[in-house]
């Protein structure tokens, strides 16, 4: 009878600790714990204590709203069950081992904010669905492996702030839509296989810190609509094949602080530019044409 009741005890014990958590959740994060080697992270689960108690996990109403496991040594990869976790809020995966696709099922994920599986060796396509997630406010997806080209629809992702996708094999053109993303801060698609000329409404972006697109296979001229981008501190465009003259609205962005054009075919005065930038803290124009027509960027009215 003793025995009885203490398996009871033992049994309810057991059936409290997980009732916080739902049980698709948690064999959710099962499921990612199994597909990412979670015996060899450097620190693992005991899915035998509370999900509340698992490194990395952070549960708020019953639900997990974040899983951080950055810097953890996760080899595998990520399982289409990642989206049941719906009430996510922040997931960071930052420097780990992982690879393979990104699963579509991660469009599940509406209530994601802050998005960052940067330094893995993710391949493929970005997923389409990725693009459903109206409530991302970080996409950061930097030093990877990941190919095809930017979906057009990245537009309708109105409250992003940061877009990082630098340093992975992503090609085709950078899409319009670009320019529909009006609190973006920050956009880093440097050193990619990235072709065709800037987005005209690029200019849109008036709240846009920082545009670096670096080491790209971009050409053409660039847009006079540049000058639109009032709050612009870091302006790159190096290593391009980017051609003519600088616009004269370029003389507006007076709070540059940093600009890069090395490595490009501009024509004009470009030695001249940096005393235009009362701000301007680096500055590079090598390997350019200084031959052509001088341009002169007058910020006087």
């Amino acid at each position: 009878m003793k025995s009885a009741k203490l398996s009871l005890i033992c049994f309810l014990v057991t059936l409290y600790s997980f009732a916080g958590v739902s049980t698709t959740e948690r064999q959710a994060l099962l499921d990612f714990y199994n597909s990412t080697s979670g015996n060899n992270w450097n620190t693992n689960w005991d899915v035998n204590e509370p999900v509340s108690n698992w490194y990395g996990v952070v549960v708020k109403n019953d639900h997990v709203v974040e899983l951080n496991l950055a810097f953890n040594n996760l080899n595998g990869v990520i399982p289409e069950s990642i989206g049941n976790l719906k009430h996510l809020v922040q997931l960071n995966l930052f420097k780990n081992e992982l690879s393979g696709n990104l699963p579509k099922s991660i469009g599940q994920l509406q209530n994601l904010e802050g998005l960052n599986i940067s330094f893995n060796k993710l391949d493929g396509a970005l997923p389409q669905e990725i693009t459903t997630l109206k409530s991302l406010k970080e996409m950061q997806l930097f030093m990877n492996r990941i190919s095809g080209t930017i979906p057009e629809s990245i537009g309708d992702l109105q409250q992003l702030k940061v877009l990082e996708l630098y340093s992975n094999d992503l090609e085709g053109e950078l899409p319009a839509s670009i320019g529909e993303l009006s609190e973006l801060n920050i956009l880093l698609i440097s050193s990619n296989n990235i072709s065709g000329r800037l987005p005209h409404n690029l200019g849109q972006l008036t709240k846009l810190k920082v545009l670096s697109v670096f080491d790209n296979n971009l050409f053409g001229t660039i847009p006079s609509t540049i000058g639109g981008l009032s709050n612009l501190e870091e302006l790159v465009l190096s290593n391009n094949a980017f051609y003519g003259n600088l616009p004269n609205e370029l003389a507006a962005l007076t709070n540059l602080k940093i600009l890069m054009l090395g490595n490009n075919a501009f024509k004009g005065d470009l030695v001249s530019l940096q005393k235009k930038f009362p701000n301007i803290i680096e500055f590079n124009i090598d390997n350019n044409d200084n031959k052509g027509t001088i341009v002169t960027l007058d910020t006087e009215d």
